[in-house]
Formats: structure tokens, C-alpha cells, sequence
């Protein structure tokens, strides 16, 4: 299921809709409100491609909490 919003982006922002949900997905990823699989779905990409735009809109492949990692080692 999907959900339509529309939303009003000043003339002097040079964005298009592709861009839009690329940023809107990078932040969801980025906030761990998506996985890598849906924020790639989300942008219309492929995971690799979603991969490699991460870290041009400042956002980290792995968004893990330093605790998380942590957990993870010594559960290893």
C-alpha cells in the first residue's frame, strides 16, 4: 500500500520528483524508519544504486548506532 502527498516546492528550488523521493528516502534510511531494500524501492533504484547515493546526500550505508555494533561484537 502507498500513500499519494503532495507538496508545494518554491519555483527557486530546483528539484523534480525523482530527486524529491531520492531525498526523502535517504532521510527515512538515515533515521533507520526504512530498510536499505525500501528506501532503494522508494527512490526507484536499484539497492546498489541506493548504495551509492547515500553517501553523496551525506548519509552512512551503515546506520547502526555505535551501541548496536557494539551489542553485535561481543554477541559474536
Amino acid at each position: 500500500m502507498s500513500k499519494q502527498i503532495q507538496i508545494a516546492v518554491p519555483d527557486f528550488v530546483d528539484l523534480d520528483a525523482a530527486e524529491m523521493r531520492l531525498l526523502l528516502a535517504v532521510a527515512l534510511y538515515d533515521q533507520g524508519r526504512l530498510s536499505l531494500g525500501q528506501g532503494a524501492e522508494m527512490a526507484g533504484l536499484s539497492k546498489r544504486a541506493f548504495m551509492e547515493s547515500l553517501g553523496g546526500c551525506g548519509a552512512s550505508v551503515f546506520n547502526h548506532s555505535p551501541e548496536d555494533l557494539a551489542r553485535d561484537l561481543a554477541n559474536a
